[in-house]
């Protein structure tokens, strides 16, 4: 389990792993202009393999043909994308259609995110995806998980936070207490 997450979402790690993907398009015209170099079939096969039974899958929105995600026997838990508007699912087994705060130090959403509020540092983790160039926030504050850019694989999010990802993160009780308010 990851302690380290708000007690709503601990369930999620009970029995097996998290993992966290974005930006699937299964079956959109465009995803060969968008930068995608292998087939759907062979993504799924990367998810399939990685993402079990006990496990939860975090998609972070823009999945294209959701019925393609029925494959993966996980719990599955969406945030939407702009792709995914107005869309009703049945596929996964939460749908949040913004933000999510993970910890006091984490947040998954579909677009990057300034997580500034008129601070030096964020005050947050960004784990997104959206930006298929990778143009936006290379700093060691957001990760793109879009699947063009990050490379077909779901993140484990229990070796990422133990890789020390999160460390360099004051929590936004410190940093108010720092600045006085």
């Amino acid at each position: 389990m990851i302690k380290t997450l708000y007690s709503i979402f601990q369930k999620w790690s009970e029995k097996g792993s998290i993992y966290i993907i974005s930006d699937t398009h299964f079956d959109d015209i465009d995803r060969s202009y968008m930068g995608y170099n292998i087939k759907e079939e062979e993504q799924l096969e990367y998810l399939i393999k990685n993402c079990k039974k006990n496990d939860t899958l975090i998609h972070l929105g823009d999945v294209g043909n959701e019925l393609r995600m029925n494959e993966i026997k996980s719990y599955k838990v969406l945030i939407k994308g702009n792709h995914d508007t107005g869309k009703t699912t049945k596929v996964f087994n939460e749908v949040f259609s913004g933000p999510v705060w993970l910890s006091d130090k984490l947040v998954l959403s579909h677009e990057p995110l300034d997580l500034r509020c008129g601070f030096d540092t964020p005050i947050a983790f960004n784990i997104h995806g959206h930006d298929h160039g990778n143009r936006h926030y290379k700093d060691n504050f957001h990760l793109n998980l879009a699947q063009n850019i990050y490379g077909y694989t779901p993140l484990n999010l229990k070796n990422f936070i133990n890789q020390g990802f999160l460390k360099n993160i004051k929590s936004i009780h410190r940093i108010t207490i720092e600045k006085g308010f």
